[in-house]
């Protein structure tokens, strides 16, 4: 299942049934676990564990060094989960010794053509960044987010679970869990609707989400007094209560 021209280090560990494609390079610290597929011309470059199923289209950049002038050859990581789709020219780098020395990426994720995922990133699990989403240094993206095509995400920025950014948004503050946004700088929208409909939130769930929304954007409240409220509403509504948490633990303040 491996092409002759592959160049594998004797280092990396491949686990049953990989399959590795033509002229594709896995460097030394790699582990694939059982039954990824990597395509042609795939670099994995080193220190970089997939987990199981993964699937790596032709000429993705997965594991090089970060992007960062202050990596000065120190041993980082990149940690990827299992069932993961990387597309073409897709590039995920290793983290830095400035923050944890790992970037990770969790299960179930797609990351379509020329995405980039920077130095320490988190991404959680069934995200989706569409061609060209881009994420600067220490950026988390929480489960089930979707980026637009062409998404822009400033370093150390958080993106909340089943959020949701239009084509080309360019998002400089944290975006709350169920909240989209568009336009650049990004502006919020509105809550996810049909994403959650498709997520299986129920008419209470999403009426208490709406109710949220309200309080958080429309009510002219200040946000620690909005956050308040969001308790409260939290008590009641359980789907409430990861925005109530997302809020209590701010990093570049949120978008508002």
């Amino acid at each position: 299942m491996i092409h002759p021209s592959a160049i594998i280090d004797d280092s990396a560990r491949i686990g049953e049934g990989v399959s590795v494609g033509p002229f594709s390079v896995i460097g030394p610290g790699v582990e694939i676990g059982e039954g990824c597929e990597i395509g042609s011309h795939v670099v994995i470059r080193r220190n970089t564990r997939l987990g199981r199923n993964n699937k790596v289209y032709q000429y993705a950049s997965v594991g090089d060094d970060p992007q960062d002038k202050k990596y000065a050859g120190e041993e980082t990581w990149l940690e990827v989960g299992d069932e993961n789709v990387i597309r073409e020219f897709a590039t995920i780098n290793r983290g830095t010794v400035q923050d944890q020395g790992v970037t990770r990426i969790g299960n179930g994720n797609l990351l379509m053509a020329y995405t980039h995922v920077a130095h320490d990133c988190v991404l959680g699990d069934n995200t989706i960044l569409a061609n060209a989403a881009s994420l600067g240094g220490h950026v988390q993206i929480h489960d089930w987010a979707i980026l637009g095509g062409f998404s822009m995400v400033h370093q150390f920025t958080r993106v909340g679970a089943h959020a949701f950014a239009a084509m080309g948004s360019a998002i400089g503050k944290d975006v709350p869990p169920y909240v989209m946004v568009g336009g650049a700088p990004a502006v919020p929208r509105g809550i996810n609707n049909e994403g959650l409909k498709r997520r299986g939130f129920d008419a209470d769930d999403l009426s208490a989400l709406k109710q949220a929304y309200r309080l958080l954007y429309r009510s002219g409240l200040r946000l620690e007094e909005a956050r308040e409220a969001l308790v409260r509403l939290g008590e009641e509504a359980e789907a409430v209560r990861p925005l109530v948490e997302f809020l209590s633990n701010p990093s570049r303040s949120i978008i508002r």
